[in-house]
């Protein structure tokens, strides 16, 4: 990967994609701006100029052959958007969990797939926001809980199957993030919301940021991102 090339965010717009968006770009590299809301999307660039904008729906996976154009060199491709709703499964039904596989996995699988071949050109490295629930899942979460297991089989899968083209994947598999999001989620649970308490989206953008700048002789394979009043034995 050269410094010049362009690393692909998706889910530009949310607090974790900006946040890196804006830091990569403090550091003068070329971005990619992917999302579905095209005004937010220009806005964003707007104030990140020479930046281009993907506009698609990560949720609806066939819509995105043929709709979008890559740069012919991709340094990296990030997953950063994601939905995450609380339900047991005893309470679920089959809209929800097919939600969750949509936009957290068959969307970023189906979005990598597209930008593979400028990938491969880069050697760059895939960039997946998976969650702790990836690794333990958690109870009353049963449709995320199902989509963060599949993303962690996608990554471990393509890493095996690029091997050989150089193209890295990493997965952070990350605690709570404090972002809009989890306001939601804590309001999902009836739970006080404090946002110190939690992973920042700087440190966030900061651990995607090591990904991507790690030497060609290493890779990081997985981290695991707690807050750090994670509870501890």
């Amino acid at each position: 990967m050269a410094d010049n090339d362009a690393i692909l965010i998706s889910g530009a717009t949310g607090c974790i994609g900006s946040t890196l968006a804006r830091s990569l770009y403090s550091d003068g590299r070329a971005l990619v701006l992917f999302g579905r809301n095209a005004e937010s999307l220009e806005k964003l660039a707007g104030e990140l100029p020479g930046s281009q904008v993907l506009v698609g729906d990560i949720g609806d996976a066939d819509s995105l052959a043929g709709s979008l154009e890559f740069p012919d060199r991709l340094g990296g491709v990030v997953h950063a958007a994601g939905i995450c709703q609380g339900r047991p499964f005893g309470e679920s039904d089959p809209a929800l969990i097919r939600e969750h596989l949509e936009v957290n996995l068959v969307g970023p699988s189906e979005l990598t797939r597209l930008a593979l071949p400028a990938l491969r050109e880069a050697r760059g490295t895939v960039v997946l926001v998976n969650s702790l629930v990836g690794l333990y899942p958690w109870p009353g979460w049963i449709g995320y809980a199902m989509s963060k297991y599949g993303l962690r089989a996608f990554a471990e899968t393509l890493r095996l199957e690029e091997f050989t083209t150089g193209v890295r994947v990493s997965s952070i598999y990350a605690s709570r993030v404090a972002t809009p999001l989890q306001a939601k989620v804590h309001a999902q649970e009836g739970k006080e919301y404090v946002p110190d308490e939690w992973v920042q989206p700087e440190t966030m953008a900061h651990t995607i940021r090591s990904i991507l700048d790690t030497p060609r002789d290493a890779e990081l394979k997985d981290i695991t991102l707690m807050h750090q009043h994670y509870p501890r034995p």
